[in-house]
């Protein structure tokens, strides 16, 4: 059984549907918060500067320190073109890696897969329901659907956030690929992305909103059409080098962005 792909919608209409408003921004770290151990980089990096130029005399480090007091932005500069430097290679590695198996972006059977199987463009996108980022990305790829119906949505299950004795992402992950069996894909997908709070006892409650049966003490959530499923996207994921989520595939290209905005400037480039 498969869902009904999401009728289009007119262009003037840009909001979200009402059941995935975007969660507000999170309010702004600290600077050391932001910054972290890249802070502590660049701050090493001028200190070593600094003390290899003290070496000439001539008040240059007294020079560079004044200025450098004057002039605080430029750490953060530092950081930022590190940021964009890291980001961009980060990129370049997942292209090469989907370059070299291109067969890992192609869904298998039983995932979620929407739209034309001959699209001219593929969007595919790694996520985790416990992602605050595929979170905030997620109402926006809704409307790209809308917005888009001639172009493949593929979504890719990929629970990494578990940590320790905890299976949340895990356990929401298999709920909706049952879901996805029964035909109720899209409306668990946008309830469990809209969960602020996602916990197993509400994952349960949204299944069970929607009418998903998962069997005699949900032996649904661990057939072994399901474990596959997961076990692929995992594997696939490795072997290209993928490292967090929300990753975002146009036509086997990784984007830079997860903006919904970006997302669609990249499909309206791959027609």
């Amino acid at each position: 059984m498969t869902d009904t792909p999401p009728a289009p919608k007119r262009r003037a209409a840009r909001k979200p549907a009402p059941e995935t408003v975007q969660p507000a921004p999170a309010p702004q770290p600290g600077w050391l918060a932001r910054y972290g151990v890249q802070a502590a980089l660049a701050l090493s990096v001028v200190a070593l500067g600094l003390a290899a130029w003290a070496s000439f005399g001539g008040g240059f480090e007294t020079r560079v320190r004044t200025y450098l007091v004057a002039n605080p932005q430029i750490l953060d500069e530092m950081v930022q073109a590190r940021d964009q430097q890291a980001a961009s290679q980060r990129i370049d590695r997942l292209n090469a890696g989907i370059a070299a198996l291109p067969q890992v972006l192609e869904p298998g059977p039983g995932e979620p897969v929407f739209g034309p199987p001959d699209a001219a463009v593929t969007v595919v996108e790694y996520f985790d329901y416990r992602c605050p980022y595929c979170k905030t990305a997620a109402p926006g790829v809704m409307e790209l659907m809308r917005a888009h119906p001639d172009v493949r949505f593929v979504f890719r299950e990929w629970p990494i956030l578990d940590a320790g004795t905890s299976t949340v992402s895990q356990h929401a992950a298999r709920a909706a690929l049952v879901a996805h069996s029964q035909g109720k894909y899209l409306a668990v997908h946008q309830a469990l992305m809209a969960e602020g709070a996602l916990s197993h006892e509400a994952i349960d409650r949204i299944l069970a909103e929607n009418g998903v049966d998962t069997g005699p003490d949900g032996a649904a959530l661990n057939a072994p059409s399901v474990s596959r499923i997961l076990a692929d996207v995992q594997a696939g994921a490795g072997a290209v080098g993928m490292d967090g989520t929300p990753t975002f595939f146009i036509n086997g290209q990784a984007s830079a962005s997860n903006a919904p905005e970006a997302i669609a400037q990249a499909i309206a480039a791959a027609r």
